[in-house]
């Protein structure tokens, strides 16, 4: 696909995102401070082989996005990253066009992304619209005193991910069994919050980041659960920085968040474009996938 402009960026072209281009990208992804690895990279490409991409702007690497479709209802983008040398050059904008043109030949009725205030203007020129706020909380934890553990909390198991699907897909809005199943075995930690032998009422994941811990996701039927699992998992990660993307609604993580000494590092805002046929529930999501994945 080549876009033709003025002479400044008279020659940005897009092409679908291959294994070799991963250094790039996560060279690009780390000059922004991000905290995706490269096994997120892959997974990204492995989900959507075909709805990853790479701009490149007068023969250079310049920029990178992602898509993943969780079906009819729901699709993601995420990661649209440009290089310093090529911002402002339209190649974002030429990025995020064709991320939602792919998405739209897949026919799907939702397309949403987590946006910076800053990213907010420009997604809101394209008309996406705002579905709920959600914020990004920080915390170094040189010392954590864990509570008795919960008897009701365990290890996750391999059949786990059809138990929790289905209030997962109430709390989210479409299913992410396909997500949880590749996400699982990424992590360095994943419980469940099992009420009865077969009765599951959450589940957490605690990953691996190139820059923190990350929290999440973490969702549960209740309040109690959700939160259990999340001092689980924090108390996993003594001495360790971690990342915990919270919904605003969520107001029982929140707080506990700023209990524990979490500090507010930046606020987003979930949108999207098209219909929004099947609304998520952030009072189910006690921490996030990630603002790439929702």
């Amino acid at each position: 696909m080549i876009l033709g402009g003025n002479l400044v960026n008279l020659c940005i072209s897009l092409r679908v995102m291959r294994q070799t281009d991963l250094p790039f990208a996560d060279a690009v992804r780390a000059l922004a401070g991000w905290n995706q690895t490269l096994d997120d990279w892959r997974r990204f490409l492995a989900m959507e082989p075909d709805g990853c991409y790479l701009a490149e702007r007068n023969g250079q690497s310049a920029g990178t996005a992602t898509t993943i479709v969780y079906g009819p209802t729901v699709a993601w983008i995420g990661m649209v990253l440009v290089h310093p040398d090529h911002r402002r050059q339209g190649v974002g904008g030429a990025l995020l066009k064709r991320c939602i043109e792919y998405l739209r030949e897949r026919g799907v009725r939702s397309i949403k992304l987590d946006a910076t205030p800053a990213g907010k203007r420009v997604y809101d020129g394209l008309g996406f619209k705002d579905e709920w706020p959600l914020a990004r909380w920080e915390r170094t934890n040189p010392r954590w005193h864990p509570e008795r553990p919960e008897a009701r909390i365990r290890d996750w198991r391999e059949p786990d991910a059809r138990l929790v699907d289905p209030f997962d897909t109430t709390a989210f809005g479409a299913s992410r069994l396909r997500l949880l199943q590749a996400l699982v075995p990424q992590s360095r930690c994943a419980l469940v919050f099992e009420t009865a032998p077969g009765q599951i009422d959450g589940y957490g994941l605690m990953r691996k980041g190139a820059r923190a811990s990350y929290l999440g996701p973490v969702a549960a039927t209740a309040t109690e659960a959700g939160l259990s699992l999340v001092k689980a998992l924090v108390s996993r990660c003594e001495g360790e920085t971690i990342y915990w993307d919270i919904p605003g609604a969520n107001t029982a993580a929140v707080e506990w968040a700023r209990q524990q000494g979490f500090t507010l590092q930046r606020p987003l805002i979930r949108m999207y474009l098209g219909e929004n046929p099947a609304p998520s529930d952030p009072r189910k999501q006690f921490a996030l996938a990630g603002p790439e994945v929702g």
